[in-house]
Parts: structure tokens; sequence; C-alpha cells
């Protein structure tokens, strides 16, 4: 299957050479888009300059900074668009490991949709604070509670999709941006009665420059577990 690991970027010029080149020495044929929205430090100047040595390096750039949702689906538009069976997402901090992608390729052959989790057996998280770790599992807690579906880690974001699942979920439908943008792909994915798969990944934080995950994010999430719930009645 014609894969593409979909990787949005704000200010990511730091991380953006190590993880392209780290993701292209893997055996493996996928392909690479970075969707950056203007970051004003280049990094998009520098994936254009990356992407002449490099023909299964895209970039799609977008007028202003709309939120990690409305990234990944204009990601996954262009990628289903140009004719790619498989989209994943994926950090572009190192905080999702090329290596646990190789993981995630095998098994999306046999599901519908896979979720790079943390919260499965052979799963972890390094570097991370007691007040990160509680609002991780907690939320991951609080939407298999409410929404009744048996899954682990709820608010990963290092998931594969089968462009037929995508089509499914209806991207045109997703209202979700933040942290809550993951929980509502895999609501969706899961009441549309698609097979998913949890990969156990190490989640590492970044490395270097600035994480985006702010109080008005996680709040966020908290009441739109509920609205979805709702709203699927």
């Amino acid at each position: 299957m014609k894969t593409l690991v979909v990787i949005p970027t704000y200010n990511e010029i730091e991380n953006i050479p190590n993880l392209t080149a780290a993701l292209f020495a893997l055996k493996s044929d996928f392909h690479v888009l970075v969707v950056d929205d203007s970051s004003p430090d280049g990094t998009g100047q520098e994936v254009q300059r990356l992407a002449q040595n490099q023909s299964r390096l895209h970039l799609l750039s977008r007028a202003k900074k709309e939120g990690l949702g409305r990234a990944y689906i204009a990601g996954f538009e262009w990628g289903m668009k140009n004719g790619f069976d498989v989209l994943i997402e994926m950090d572009a901090d190192f905080s999702h490991r090329p290596d646990d992608l190789m993981k995630i390729l095998e098994r999306i052959q046999n599901a519908d949709f896979v979720v790079g989790s943390r919260y499965v057996d052979g799963g972890r998280t390094v570097n991370w604070g007691l007040m990160r770790k509680l609002i991780s599992r907690g939320g991951g807690i609080y939407s298999r509670l409410i929404l009744g579906f048996p899954l682990n880690d709820w608010t990963g974001g290092f998931n594969a999709w089968k462009k037929e699942t995508l089509r499914k979920i209806n991207l045109s439908e997703v209202k979700s941006n933040g942290y809550s943008f993951q929980i509502e792909l895999k609501f969706r994915a899961l009441r549309a009665g698609c097979k998913g798969s949890e990969s156990p990944i190490v989640f590492e934080d970044r490395r270097v420059g600035k994480s985006k995950m702010s109080l008005k994010i996680v709040l966020e999430a908290f009441w739109r577990v509920w609205k979805m719930r709702f709203q699927a009645q």
C-alpha cells in the first residue's frame, strides 16, 4: 500500500532535518508530507531545500497557524488526492520514534486504523512529569468510560489510517482541533464499525523546541468528549 507520513510543523527547524533523515534511513518506501503553517523560523523553506535531494519528501504550506487538527485534515486530503492508501500521523519533535513507525506499518496491513499506544504491553512514556502523566492517562480513561469503546490510548497522536477509514469518518464533519482531535477521529472510526489495533510505542518528551500543549487544549478535550457522546445518540 502506498503510504504517506503526515507531519504538521510550526517552528520545527531544529528538528525537521534530523527527523526526515531518520525516517528515510528506514527500510521502507513511504513518502513524507510536512504540513507547515508558515513557520516564522523558516521550517517550510528548510523542507523545500531538503526536498531537492529527496523525491519522497513533500511540503504543503498553509497561510497561517490554524491548529493541529486542521493541519492533519489538510495533509490527509492532500494524501488521498495524490493516491496514497495509508496516512500516518507523526509529530515533528522525535516524541514519536521512527523505529516504532515500522511496527505500526506492519499492523495496518490487517486493520482499518492503528493507534501507537503508550498504554499497552511494551508501551511507555519517558521523561514525563507526574502532572502530564495524570492528564494523559486520566484523559484516556475518561474518554473510554464516556465514549464506551475499549481503547487504551485515546489521546495519542501517532496513528495510521487507511484511506477508506478516513472516508468513513467524514473529515469535513470533524470539529475538534487540539488535544481532542485524536479522540474524535478514533471515536468516529469505531462508531463507523472500523477495526482498530494498538501498537506499543515509547513516547519520549521532545528533544528541542517548545511544547504546543496548553491548558486550553486540555480543557477543550474534556468538554468535547461529552459533546461527541451526546451527538452520537
